[in-house]
């Protein structure tokens, strides 16, 4: 860039570090083409910020396909000016299926792990969220577009369970919903670090985990400041959807 633009390579140096220009990283985005794209964000973001009343609101997805990987090798321990080694190469024994809901007012998370990802089993998963949040609440559950999510059975349940409201996130935006951020931690802090010899550990491991953080559960893991604009956010997003739709 320096002999294209003629100038010295401190100079391009002092206005990439001036402007936090890196060109050397890059990254990805996706945009939704869902109609009702800002519809559904101020749907979902309201009933997190003003949760309705005599209600409890569960972010409900499934991490599905989770894999019981046993390395080829014993991992390497950290030490000191060293991190944790683990060999690239490992052995598959199987998967299993992660169904979650987490509660957004107090983090506790409510969970099934079955062996099969099927609107049986999400049906299943229903069922004991049923059973678990007290009868006198309603239950508004934030839901990405999965195709079990929305079978006829499932729309027959929900329809027989009226306390049951069902809020669907934008298509291709399941980064709204939070229960992902608690699949990222169990991932981080379980997952990827553990070494599992078979799908009963893996299982064993994940409830483990998913115990120990209902002990002292984060309401809102991930929880940023939100940054002041003269621009309300419903424009914000209305512009940002018109001008990647045309």
């Amino acid at each position: 860039m320096a002999r294209c633009s003629g100038l010295s390579e401190s100079t391009v140096g002092r206005i990439w570090r001036k402007f936090d220009l890196k060109p050397h990283l890059f990254d990805g985005f996706k945009l939704s083409t869902d109609p009702l794209f800002v519809e559904k964000v101020v749907d979902v973001v309201g009933l997190y910020h003003n949760p309705p009343q005599k209600a409890v609101v569960l972010c409900v997805d499934e991490k599905s396909q989770v894999q019981a990987l046993d390395r080829s090798q014993p991992v390497l321990p950290m030490m000191p000016g060293m991190p944790e080694r683990r060999t690239h190469y490992y052995a598959r024994h199987g998967v299993t299926s992660l169904f979650a809901a987490f509660n957004i007012a107090d983090g506790t998370v409510i969970s099934e792990l079955h062996r099969r990802h099927r609107h049986q089993e999400f049906l299943k998963f229903l069922k004991r969220i049923d059973k678990n949040v007290p009868g006198g609440l309603d239950v508004h559950l934030v839901c990405d577009n999965y195709g079990t999510h929305k079978t006829p059975e499932t729309q027959g349940w929900l329809a027989r369970h009226p306390r049951f409201h069902v809020h669907f996130t934008p298509t291709g935006s399941s980064w709204i919903n939070q229960v992902e951020r608690s699949f990222g931690y169990l991932t981080d802090q379980k997952i990827r670090r553990g070494v599992h010899k078979s799908v009963q550990a893996l299982e064993a491991d994940i409830r483990d985990w998913i115990g120990t953080w209902n002990e002292n559960p984060r309401p809102s893991p991930g929880r940023r400041r939100p940054r002041r604009s003269s621009t309300p956010w419903p424009n914000i997003c209305r512009r940002f959807q018109a001008g990647h739709t045309e």
